[in-house]
């Protein structure tokens, strides 16, 4: 596809807090525009919040506990008008909306736009009572989208299984060298006698797993009990937790905080072992790809997204969701056992390419091709039916009626 289309991008949530799906629409804006398209991203988040001078920032944003998490979302009149305001100062090409059956700025731009639009879903949840109260809302405005995107196949089976429909599944994108050549921090830096265990995740959410990995904690210490365990992440509560369950083991673990991307890289390139006991809820699993691109052994829950970024087990080693026991065992096992995290890591190198935004990026291109090839000449606009209820310009000759 040759440059210069003019893309618009739209994010639910709010990047006052950063997650993986602003860390998506982030990273996809860059490389699109490394690739000479020019790129708008409209999203919830303060005026006065640092960002990239191709984010519109879409106001504050209120938490809502949502698909059993916490989101960061804006909707409402005012939030209407702000959509509204963007796609007329756009003059887009396409419009890429990302969960665009979540209440926030997705749902609203699909309301108000027509023209051609494509649609990332993220969400994978075998029962989403959301997306069930959401769906009606946006029943007869999803015909307006033109190809819809899933970001793995449990992505994609909510999708079909709630909304019906199909999606193709282009995966999310890490810039894997960005990740591979980070220089390790001898603060991280695991030894034989004291290995380093690293984990990453919002420390308040129970189904990123941090109780898991808290509980398993001591059974992995009696076995090397040197191990060091880097817990990166915001939420006190969540770390107050883990100090006061863990007792006088508490040592063993650092709460890092929150962490910039380059310290991420850094940390994972240090570690022998990145620990993701996610309980559930996760479409694909961001974190598990950078580590893997970092060079760390992933010790990982079997979900079902994590077992396919995981090539089944190949690039990464499995325990049962959930089972602390089991992660003690495998933790132990695989800290004790060198060979193993060599030839686990080769493998995860070679895997990880497929998730490289070069490629990512270009299967994207290939969806707004086929969806601008079926529209030649139309371009991202207000939909007439979102006017209703407003007195609409008088385009007539010289103002005129009839």
């Amino acid at each position: 596809m040759t440059a210069g289309l003019r893309i618009g991008l739209v994010c639910p949530y709010s990047f006052d807090v950063p997650g993986g799906v602003q860390f998506h629409v982030r990273d996809l804006a860059e490389a699109l525009e490394k690739l000479g398209h020019s790129v708008s991203v409209l999203a919830p988040a303060d005026e006065d919040t640092p960002l990239p001078d191709y984010i519109t920032p879409a106001g504050r944003a209120i938490p809502v506990r949502y698909n059993g998490s916490v989101a960061r979302m804006t909707f409402g009149p005012v939030s209407a008008r702000r959509v509204r305001r963007w796609l007329e100062g756009g003059d887009f090409d396409i419009l890429h909306l990302h969960e665009p059956v979540t209440p926030s700025l997705g749902m609203l731009a699909l309301w108000i736009a027509s023209g051609p639009i494509v649609a990332t879903f993220h969400t994978a949840l075998l029962r989403s009572r959301a997306l069930q109260v959401a769906y009606p809302m946006v029943r007869s405005s999803m015909e307006k989208i033109s190809a819809r995107i899933a970001v793995s196949e449990d992505a994609r089976r909510t999708l079909v299984e709630h909304l019906g429909g199909d999606a193709v599944v282009i995966p999310n994108g890490v810039y894997v060298d960005a990740f591979a050549q980070a220089q390790p921090d001898p603060r991280w830096t695991g030894t034989p006698e004291a290995p380093t265990v690293a984990f990453l995740g919002r420390l308040d959410e129970p189904r990123k797993g941090l109780p898991v990995l808290t509980r398993a904690i001591p059974a992995v210490l009696e076995a090397h009990p040197g191990a060091r365990f880097l817990v990166a992440g915001h939420g006190e509560t969540g770390a107050a937790e883990a100090r006061e369950q863990l007792g006088d083991l508490a040592a063993s673990v650092e709460f890092l905080g929150g962490v910039s991307d380059e310290d991420k890289a850094r940390l994972l390139a240090s570690v022998d072992v990145y620990c993701a006991p996610h309980t559930g809820g996760e479409s694909f699993g961001i974190v598990l790809v950078e580590a893997m691109s970092a060079g760390a052994t992933v010790v990982s829950s079997d979900l079902g997204a994590f077992r396919r970024v995981l090539d089944e087990g190949d690039a990464g080693v499995l325990f049962r969701n959930g089972d602390a026991a089991d992660l003690a065992a495998t933790l132990t096992r695989v800290l004790a056992d060198p060979e193993l995290r060599r030839r686990t890591s080769a493998r995860a190198s070679e895997v990880v390419r497929r998730y490289d935004w070069s490629s990512v990026t270009q299967q994207v291109l290939t969806v707004y091709e086929m969806v601008l090839a079926a529209s030649p000449q139309v371009r991202v606009g207000e939909d007439p039916a979102s006017l209703r209820g407003r007195r609409r310009p008088d385009t007539s000759p010289e103002g005129s009626t009839r």
